[in-house]
């Protein structure tokens, strides 16, 4: 049986995967698992815009209150600034309803530990355990209650400034709040760091989130930008905990491009710790080429950012991230903040007094092809003799110009094939013949 929660807590089309009823049924089973020592049990709940998050916010605070939790309920804000929350309001657990990037009718529960930090596996199982268990509720006053915190926003936004350490003044900026969490924090926190704020798709009604909008569809953004003559133009998703960028005349920069950026200026300020930037390894060959010219050294982990923070805490490293735009600096946060992220990219773009274009130019792109081969067993494909000999043929070709990569999906019976190279041509030429090999081995 697979597990309930996936590499970001679990999600499902609401009101029908995910019901009020397993909502409340995994918010008893947190607030259990991740209760108090002694004395009672405090959570924190945000969520995002989309409809549905008020009918499974009361069901978790239902769940939470049920097993004698007291909750604080933040309303609307950014995942990143749940988790900031948990740990500044001293709460033992945390609790964010949103699902992301994900369409509209889907929803899902993420659910931060004391500190604002992600479950490791074992507490999600233990949760997961928990689920319809009876047992002893309390009664009475040991019932927990639960509390508005009219000055959530607040507190957030004075965090940011706080961890941005140059104004932004000049700054002529484009935001894409995704019509979802971000709508308020965004253009806020950006105008008092000093920009000049253009904001797009922030006026959420429940169902527009993440539509046609925001870091998966980057074409608002980028017809604003250049229609406005902005310096740059900002995108998050629904639940802003990823940040993309454009520059002024319209070319994207990824999540890859952004940590070069980041990185180099902490390099350059000594405040990369151990000379190291930690990425997964879909992250573009590019990025590794490109720090490997500056000294910088690049771990990489497993796709999923939860493994690319497992890897900044065990290491004492200050800055990892994804290419799809998670980025997380541990000084300052314990999850993937796209405002954040977004700050200290537009303060080195004031700092320096550089066009983006001209920063994010540092790293240059390899096209990158991605085929996914539907297989009858991913695990016996990915160690076929056959496939093994077609990828080091691949390589030897490639040599240190390009790079293969072969990952079975991690929730369906598919093979990504992934190739890097010099053209896209040669990319796809090599990405088809490998996708062959795989095909013919299931």
């Amino acid at each position: 049986m697979s597990r309930l929660f996936g590499t970001d807590g679990v999600r499902g089309r609401a009101n029908a995967d995910l019901t009020p009823e397993f909502a409340l049924s995994i918010a008893l089973s947190a607030a259990r698992v991740l209760a108090a020592e002694e004395g009672r049990t405090l959570a924190v709940v945000g969520r995002d815009p989309r409809a549905s998050g008020e009918m499974l916010e009361a069901a978790v605070v239902a769940g939470l209150t049920s097993a004698g939790a007291d909750v604080l309920r933040l309303g609307v804000l950014p995942t990143p600034a749940v988790a900031q929350l948990t740990a500044e309001l001293d709460a033992h657990l945390g609790v964010m309803i949103s699902a992301s990037h994900n369409p509209m009718p889907d929803n899902g529960i993420k659910v931060f530990a004391a500190g604002g930090h992600k479950l490791p596996d074992a507490l999600e199982d233990r949760i997961e355990a928990g689920l319809g268990a009876v047992v002893d509720r309390p009664i009475g006053g040991a019932v927990g209650r639960a509390y508005d915190v009219p000055d959530a926003l607040d507190r957030y936004v004075e965090h940011l400034l706080k961890a941005t350490p140059h104004r932004l003044d000049g700054l002529r900026v484009v935001v894409d709040c995704a019509n979802g969490a971000a709508w308020a924090a965004a253009p806020r926190a950006y105008r008092e760091a000093g920009a000049e704020v253009i904001a797009i798709n922030a006026l959420p009604d429940g169902e527009n989130i993440n539509h046609e909008c925001g870091s998966t569809h980057l074409d608002p953004l980028r017809e604003t930008v250049l229609a406005e003559k902005a310096d740059l133009g900002i995108a998050h998703d629904g639940d802003a905990d990823r940040c993309l960028a454009v520059s002024a005349d319209g070319d994207v920069v990824d999540g890859d491009q952004i940590m070069a950026v980041l990185a180099l200026a902490l390099h350059e300020a000594g405040e990369l710790a151990a000379g190291t930037l930690v990425t997964t390894v879909m992250s573009n060959l590019g990025l590794r080429l490109a720090m490997k010219e500056h000294g910088v050294e690049l771990r990489t982990t497993a796709v999923g950012d939860r493994y690319v923070l497992e890897e900044l805490r065990g290491g004492g490293f200050s800055l990892g991230g994804e290419q799809s735009g998670h980025v997380v600096l541990p000084e300052y946060a314990t999850t993937g903040d796209g405002l954040l992220t977004a700050l200290r990219l537009m303060g080195r773009v004031a700092s320096a007094s550089s066009p983006l274009a001209s920063l994010a130019g540092v790293m240059r792109r390899l096209p990158q092809v991605l085929v996914n081969v539907s297989v009858a067993d991913k695990a016996a494909v990915s160690s076929n003799a056959e496939v093994s000999e077609a990828v080091a043929a691949v390589e030897a070709e490639l040599g240190e110009t390009g790079r293969v990569l072969l990952r079975p999906s991690g929730t369906e019976q598919l093979v990504r094939v992934m190739v890097e190279a010099p053209s896209e041509d040669v990319a796809r030429a090599a990405a088809g013949r490998l996708a062959e090999v795989v095909s013919a081995a299931r």
